[in-house]
């Protein structure tokens, strides 16, 4: 290979180029991405993410485990802190819930946030148009008010008020579901 494609000749493991490493196990990353998060999207940005990571921290791989292991550690990892960081964060207005701070959870409380988050979305998706639309251009792309409103060619007050009305749709929903 040339020197210029220096980012995918890299050397990974004994003979195997980044290039080869995301040919072989690049399905496998994918795959186990998208189990953990359900997302085409999510998976692929994981997917790039594990890749860009194991690049970065070669030199901490030490060989006691696969390569594939090793890969699919970082999988999990960063789908945990992406879901941690993306999905919990823009939920924190919706409910009283606080975060302890503790580093790992058990798997009751993982299954149980999952459920959680679950039934979040399916009560995000059980309201009106005008109000799931906004929320889940807020929770899932990350835009603004203003891009919102740009968008939907509605005005900014508008995308406010219906973004408030939906937040306390969804808190309603869940205090009377005792979530």
């Amino acid at each position: 290979m040339q020197s210029r494609e220096m980012p995918y000749s890299v050397t990974i493991a004994p003979s195997m180029t980044l290039r080869e490493m995301m040919e072989t196990y690049g399905p496998d990353v994918w795959n186990y991405a998208f189990f953990l998060t359900r997302s085409r999207e999510q998976a692929s940005d994981i997917s790039q993410e594990v890749f860009l990571k194991a690049y970065k921290s070669v030199g901490k791989y030490r060989g006691q485990a696969t390569l594939k292991t090793w890969l699919l550690t970082i999988t999990r990892n960063t789908a945990f802190s992406w879901r941690r960081n993306s999905f919990w964060r823009r939920f924190a207005p919706l409910g009283d819930r606080e975060d302890t701070g503790k580093a790992a959870l058990s798997a009751e409380k993982e299954a149980i946030g999952n459920q959680y988050a679950n039934r979040i979305w399916e009560i995000i998706m059980e309201l009106p148009d005008k109000y799931r639309e906004v929320l889940v251009l807020d929770i899932q792309q990350d835009l603004s008010v203003a891009e919102m409103s740009a968008l939907l060619g509605i005005a900014q007050g508008t995308v406010k008020s219906r973004l408030g009305r939906a937040r306390n749709k969804v808190r309603t929903a869940i205090k009377e579901e005792d979530l």
